[in-house]
């Protein structure tokens, strides 16, 4: 029998906005009326399909609402669809939309996701490198792959207000898929017109609460109140600006000065610090969130699984978690996080409870037999990101491979975080650290990053059939015991091959005034906009 569902309740009602004051770079908005965030680093692209990385969802999903969207715990909830039915197959989906408008007015339709999802997976698209989350959906990967043509998508319109998704493999988990920005809806009638230039502040037009007003590169981006959102009388803020900093020292200054509102993190190992400046701003959650180091496998000796399983061995994850972050992260010796939904135990690293003198031993085994040694040294460059904790692990990572042996010689290269994600996509490194925050609650969103046609997300440009071969009998597995046990099998591969060396599990590390309501501690770390409210000041004494 096929399911129907309910549609999303209504946005949080308004609250009283309280008193705040605006920093010299700001526009000269009411603080009142202002939302001001820190988003951690700057977006290549406000382009929902071209966009990447959590600093660009933050923006983004401010402006934009899908098939699904979130609700404050960042659980998926109805968005444009209003209602939708599932075949007793579970391979065909068919959605109701709610009769809403672009910004512009001119009306949302079901055309305007076909024309999305064939422009996300059409091989033309530029810089479209989360395509492959989308690849559920029938025929999506040789479309992408150039092999079909785009009429070929699983994706039809039935009518201007009913869409019909076909999948290649059952998906329970689909409402997930559906909230990322890569399943938004792309105003068909814009793009065509504007082109690549479609997203600049004058021409852009959205179907979610806030719209893009002003964007200066490096500084901060501006988004404004969305009059056609139907839930835009109850906004709370008419604006929200939002900073791509990656000075968490400076947004813990700023805040208290009252010139922010909450940032997407403090600094690193300084939480009590951070509660004494700031009482009561520190949120501290688990997250579906991996931090793990890559090697490009395209490039000698990192094409050798013995060398790369010779630098995870040497990391000291244990150190790093206690005494350099010191903030709740895990040590990982495996890539999927505890705890995602149907995957109750993942894989680990057979050498896992070694102490670390032999972990080391070990190492400097696999690299005399990968040919390394006194006259004949092992040097290379690890790139690192500049954000976050990145800086502060780098040097100790450098000391962990440089204990395997004295002719072991890394070299650390800190790179803005943007530049860093455009150079693991297009494989011009060779050894750096990067990390993934789950796209939705499911061990596959993890488990696909490695399989050999993922594209540029697969950083180190891992290939084996096997994997390949267990991740496709997982998603035409019905049952969730023995779709699990594939996913594991799979992942003891990847672990196996030393395909990537993880090292920690994350924990949201974000800053919140608590006079902001409507936030919500969650494993994905996504906080929108339109549930925050700013709290009444507290009545004085007369």
């Amino acid at each position: 029998m096929a399911h129907r569902f309910a549609a999303l309740s209504g946005i949080l009602a308004a609250a009283v906005l309280a008193l705040g004051a605006c920093g010299e770079t700001e526009p000269r908005t009411p603080a009142a009326e202002q939302l001001r965030r820190g988003i951690g680093a700057n977006p290549d692209s406000l382009d929902p399909q071209q966009a990447e990385g959590t600093w660009a969802n933050d923006v983004i999903g401010d402006m934009f609402i899908g098939l699904f969207t979130e609700d404050a715990a960042a659980r998926p909830v109805p968005g444009v669809a209003e209602s939708w039915t599932v075949s007793e197959d579970g391979l065909v989906w068919t959605f109701k939309l709610k009769q809403t408008n672009w910004s512009d007015g001119t009306p949302l339709t079901a055309n305007d996701f076909v024309f999305g999802f064939r422009r996300l997976l059409d091989p033309k698209t530029v810089g479209a490198v989360y395509a492959s989350i989308q690849y559920g959906i029938k025929n999506a990967r040789d479309v992408n792959g150039g092999r079909l043509p785009t009429d070929q998508l699983g994706v039809r319109a039935i009518d201007d207000y009913t869409l019909e998704l076909t999948l290649e493999n059952p998906m329970p988990y689909l409402p997930g898929v559906l909230k990322h920005y890569t399943a938004y809806p792309i105003p068909e009638h814009v793009v065509t017109v504007h082109g690549e230039d479609w997203t600049d502040p004058e021409n852009l037009v959205v179907n979610g609460p806030y719209k893009l007003a002003e964007w200066r590169s490096g500084d901060f981006i501006r988004s404004v109140k969305n009059e056609a959102f139907s839930g835009a009388s109850e906004l709370c803020f008419s604006e929200i600006v939002y900073f791509p900093i990656s000075d968490h020292d400076q947004m813990v200054r700023r805040a208290q000065a009252g010139e922010i509102d909450m940032n997407n993190s403090f600094p690193s190992g300084q939480l009590e610090e951070t509660r004494k400046k700031l009482p009561g701003w520190p949120r501290i959650a688990p997250m579906m969130a991996t931090t793990y180091v890559v090697a490009n496998t395209t490039r000698e000796p990192f094409n050798n699984p013995r060398v790369r399983e010779a630098l995870a061995l040497a990391m000291d994850r244990e150190y790093i978690v206690a005494n350099i972050l010191k903030g709740g992260q895990l040590p990982a010796y495996g890539f999927v996080p505890s705890g995602m939904n149907g995957y109750p135990e993942g894989a680990r690293f057979t050498w896992a409870d070694l102490p670390r003198e032999q972990r080391l031993q070990k190492a400097k085994q696999l690299l005399e037999e990968a040919g390394f040694g006194p006259d004949a040294p092992f040097a290379f460059e690890y790139a690192h990101r500049a954000s976050g904790d990145n800086p502060r692990i780098a040097p100790v990572l450098q000391a962990n491979w440089s204990d395997i042996a004295p002719w072991v010689k890394p070299e650390i290269r800190q790179v803005e975080t943007q530049a860093l994600y455009n150079q693991l996509q297009s494989k011009d490194y060779a050894v750096a650290d990067t990390g993934w925050v789950a796209d939705y609650n499911d061990a596959y969103n993890f488990l696909y990053l490695l399989d050999s046609r993922t594209g540029p997300m697969n950083y180190g440009a891992y290939a084996n059939p096997a994997y390949d071969a267990l991740l496709d009998q997982s998603s035409k597995e019905l049952d969730p015991a023995a779709r699990a046990g594939l996913l594991k099998q799979a992942e003891q591969i990847l672990l196996n091959d030393a395909a990537i060396l993880p090292l920690l599990i994350r924990v949201t590390q974000d800053i919140v005034d608590p006079n902001i309501s409507g936030y919500e501690d969650n494993a994905e770390d996504i906080h929108r906009s339109r549930y925050m409210c700013r709290k009444a000041p507290a009545p004085t004494a007369g």
